[in-house]
């Protein structure tokens, strides 16, 4: 097996006594787009948000196994956590703006770390936004509050927020679930571009959205892994009857 990015080995994980993840083998691979697809409650978000510690954050956590990043387990009481997050950002469901200006948003991270240069920020700032795919429509309302911006628009600026810190790896749970066609649109379009840059993970409801972005899928049911591997196959060819009748439509 080739090692990816991203290694899980034996994952498992626990509310409150109760398993949400089973024993997850996966590999992530680097540069490329990998969709997490599965019905509701089949542990797709709870597994994102493992691969940069956010379940840290949940009260009557445990889990077992390990998540390599570059061959090294985050989960090690010696990674500094703060760094972790911005090697491996993420982007939610909802568009979460901070109450503040277009600019400052994206210069949120990079000040967190001590920049304070103008020009330095206004570099990070501008590439940022470009990346996102979103600069042209913003560049003369910068210093306007980021709560003005359309869902779409929102979305995208998150994303740019995300990137101002220059992660490795970007995990989006759900990111166009709260969109409009025409927005959802866009956000693919930025994910394909946005993949020889950065390692992607997206959660998606959407099985047309697996078939056009991703390199890979994976498909989750009752917390565990029933089949993952390139998209073209798992679509074309499921091994598994399960996943066929999932991405059919006849379960899920």
């Amino acid at each position: 097996m080739v090692q990816g990015k991203i290694s899980v080995r034996g994952l498992k994980l626990f509310y409150s006594g109760n398993q949400a993840l089973k024993n997850i083998d996966m590999e992530i691979g680097e540069n490329r787009v990998t969709a997490l697809i599965g019905p509701s409650g089949c542990g797709k978000s709870t597994f994102l948000k493992c691969l940069n510690r956010m379940n840290d954050l949940a009260e009557h956590v445990r889990m077992e196994g390990k998540v390599l990043l570059d061959g090294e387990d985050i989960y090690d009481e010696r990674v500094d956590v703060t760094l972790l997050r911005r090697r491996v950002g993420m982007v939610f469901q909802s568009p979460n703006p901070f109450p503040m200006s277009i600019f400052d948003n994206v210069a949120y991270g990079p000040r967190l770390q001590g920049m304070k240069k103008r020009e330095e920020l206004e570099e990070i700032v501008e590439r940022s936004l470009r990346s996102a795919s979103i600069f042209e429509e913003v560049k003369d309302r910068l210093k306007k509050t980021a709560l003005g911006l359309s869902g779409g628009q929102q979305q995208r600026l998150c994303i740019a927020r995300a990137l101002a810190v220059e992660p490795e790896v970007l995990l989006l749970d759900e990111p166009t679930s709260a969109l409009d066609p025409v927005s959802t649109l866009k956000i693919e379009e930025l994910l394909k571009r946005l993949r020889g840059s950065y390692t992607l993970v997206i959660v998606t409801h959407n099985m047309q959205q697996a078939a056009r972005v991703a390199d890979d899928t994976a498909f989750f049911l009752g917390g565990e892994i029933v089949e993952s591997g390139s998209t073209d196959s798992l679509f074309c060819r499921p091994r598994d009857k399960r996943t066929e009748l999932y991405i059919t439509g006849r379960f899920g």
